[in-house]
């Protein structure tokens, strides 16, 4: 079939003009008429838009828990695409036990608070009494690792000013960065016998050193030569100062043995019992923990019950 090209010329007048007049004067025509709108609609586009609802800040809640296991997951400033709480009879890697609000200076800038800043201090000091209490008992006194995060960037620009306090069962005692998966919520866990509670161990020496490697949790019915005592606050110092004063951290921790195994802390203390005592990491350092973990170091002897409450007789002066 031949092509005719666009806008051809026949009897000299241009047929496609003429159509799109015909088309327009009778567009018209109808709208002169009086032609309406279909039934529902009133011509007007801008009065049937409804208004829009307040937008809503990301707010975790306490006495939820998470699948995270890594440090990814329970970094300082978290995001709302990390948020997807648990049932915590489900396998979890961690459990919100509180949230906090910040108020007055240490709401008003304009970033989220930086690592060991005051706010995150102050914060951290909260959590830490919290979970103490959620607990039943000092959550350092078990394989426990507590986290604080406050909103991301986003979330802080927005409004939110808070500060969420989780808990994490960790592998062991000497491994506190594996964190493991467990079922069930730590409410009251360390209220009575608890197997993530710090009990008796038996310590593996470094080779050819007095220093531990290693150590082994056992009953505290069978042979062991350590005791988990309780928590000595070190000062608040430098973190290099603290690690270069290892004699200042064993008188204190003897002294939290003392109170223990109810013996006198006097100077014939370090001649019944040595110490183990095991540091808080760089970073809860500089956010303001101080718990130094205390264990009686017994070296000559097996025991086999334990010190706790035992007295001046459980531990003689050697």
């Amino acid at each position: 079939m031949p092509y005719a090209a666009p806008g051809a010329f026949y009897g000299g007048i241009n047929m496609r003009r003429r159509l799109g007049v015909t088309m327009a004067c009778a567009l018209v025509a109808a709208l002169l008429a009086g032609c309406g709108n279909p039934a529902g609609v009133d011509g007007d586009l801008a009065d049937d838009w409804s208004t829009l609802p307040e937008p809503r800040l990301y707010m975790p809640a306490a006495n939820t828990c998470h699948s995270g296991l890594s440090q990814v997951f329970y970094k300082l400033h978290t995001t709302i695409d990390l948020y997807k709480p648990l049932d915590c009879g489900a396998s979890h890697g961690g459990e919100t036990v509180h949230i906090g609000q910040l108020t007055g200076a240490d709401a008003a800038p304009s970033k989220p608070p930086a690592p060991g800043s005051p706010t995150v201090r102050k914060a951290h000091a909260e959590c830490g009494a919290k979970a103490t209490e959620f607990l039943g008992a000092d959550w350092r006194g078990a394989r426990l690792r507590l986290w604080v995060m406050f909103p991301a960037v986003d979330g802080w620009s927005g409004g939110a000013r808070w500060f969420r306090c989780d808990l994490s069962e960790t592998q062991s005692l000497d491994s506190p960065g594996n964190l493991v998966a467990r079922t069930g919520s730590l409410r009251d866990a360390l209220k009575s016998a608890s197997p993530i509670a710090y009990t008796c161990f038996n310590p593996v020496m470094m080779k050819g050193t007095d220093a531990v490697d290693t150590m082994t949790p056992v009953s505290c019915t069978s042979a062991h030569r350590a005791e988990f005592v309780g928590i000595w606050t070190a000062p608040d110092t430098p973190y290099t100062d603290y690690l270069r004063n290892s004699a200042r951290t064993h008188t204190g921790c003897r002294g939290v043995l003392a109170a223990y195994a109810k013996v006198p802390n006097d100077s014939n203390i370090e001649f019944r019992s040595g110490t183990i005592y095991y540091s808080p990491e760089a970073d809860a350092w500089a956010n303001g923990d101080r718990g130094v973990r205390c264990f009686l170091w017994y070296d000559d002897n097996d025991l086999k019950r334990s010190i706790k409450n035992a007295g001046p007789g459980a531990l003689p002066v050697r």
